[in-house]
């Protein structure tokens, strides 16, 4: 650790207990390095995630772990066609004992909630999650009430080509901090994962057991302000800002990202350097985060996406021809 590492003792104690819950969340997840690195990133930035990728590659038990390891309330929805904003947020009910009305909370009333496949419910549903996401509150008959922070939502959702879905509009996908894709493991991995969860396991109950709580919520809020002490340069911001302007004009991208995307990637760079144990923010901080970033924030064009391209592919091109200021 350099000496200037040294002199920020918040920084490096954040620093730590990032690594330690990194290190936490692996014991019950196998593989799926990159996906974990990036969740924990959302969660120091103070965002949230959108995750692709097929059924039962441990999206669940990513979010179950990293409740645990924070100590944290769980809470899971299941989005359909017929689910309504109430089911999500809660309602006002008559208490037949009490003779009076009460609040009922939704399962969003919680730290971390996955919401399984957001886009196969309608528009209005999806827009009393996203809400709740940007203001940090939910209103029900009118009355507002505050979520307990941390709150983090890792919401999935389908191939849009799939039977009954609702494709997410740009403005509501831009709310998501990150879009982190969850690719099939190696053989090596599968095999790791698949002996780990039949070990002494009967049906299909997800195995958290070897995850113990490394930090608080409290704590988890304390790393969130950490996060945001990270140094970066001017060079940095002006690197930030090319990359992003760049998506407007690139060739094959019919939509660029808009300046939240800016925002969204110091953000992201900053957890990241801190994850990294760096307490100033590299050009490489930058580079690694971007692609989670911006896929979703950026449309191709009808050409590339017939031709099969996706975003990363793109992005991969354009990071590597905006300059770099160097180290």
């Amino acid at each position: 650790m350099s000496e200037t590492n040294m002199q920020n003792p918040l920084l490096a104690q954040a620093s730590n207990h990032v690594r330690d819950l990194e290190a936490m969340v692996g014991r019950a997840v196998i593989g799926q390095r990159q996906v974990i690195r990036e969740v924990i990133v959302a969660l120091v930035a103070g965002g949230h995630v959108l995750v692709e990728g097929l059924p039962g590659l441990g999206k669940t038990l990513l979010v179950r772990s990293l409740s645990k390891a924070v100590g944290g309330r769980f809470s899971r929805v299941q989005f359909t066609p017929d689910l309504m904003p109430s089911d999500i947020s809660g309602h006002v009910m008559f208490d037949m004992k009490s003779e009076e009305f009460r609040i009922r909370r939704g399962p969003i009333f919680c730290n971390f909630l996955l919401g399984d496949e957001i886009n196969r419910a309608p528009a209005k549903t999806q827009s009393a999650l996203l809400e709740a996401m940007q203001e940090e509150q939910v209103t029900i008959e009118g009355k507002p009430f505050a979520l307990e922070q941390p709150f983090l939502v890792m919401a999935t959702q389908n191939p849009v080509e799939q039977e009954g879905t609702y494709p997410l509009p740009q403005a509501q996908l831009d709310r998501f901090l990150l879009n982190v894709y969850i690719d099939y493991p190696n053989e090596q991995e599968e095999s790791a994962m698949i002996r780990q969860v039949t070990a002494n396991a009967v049906g299909n109950q997800l195995d958290v057991s070897t995850i113990e709580p490394v930090l608080t919520p409290a704590q988890v809020i304390e790393v969130q302000k950490a996060a945001a002490q990270v140094q970066v340069d001017e060079a940095i911001l002006g690197y930030i800002v090319r990359i992003v302007r760049a998506t407007r004009d690139w060739q094959g991208i019919e939509t660029g990202a808009g300046p939240r995307a800016g925002i969204a990637l110091l953000r992201c760079a900053r957890a990241q350097a801190l994850v990294n144990g760096n307490f100033f923010v590299t050009p490489d901080d930058v580079k690694s985060i971007a692609p989670a970033v911006l896929r979703h924030r950026v449309k191709l064009s009808a050409d590339l996406e017939i031709e099969g391209y996706r975003p990363d592919d793109v992005l991969k091109d354009l990071l590597a021809n905006v300059e770099a200021p160097r180290q």
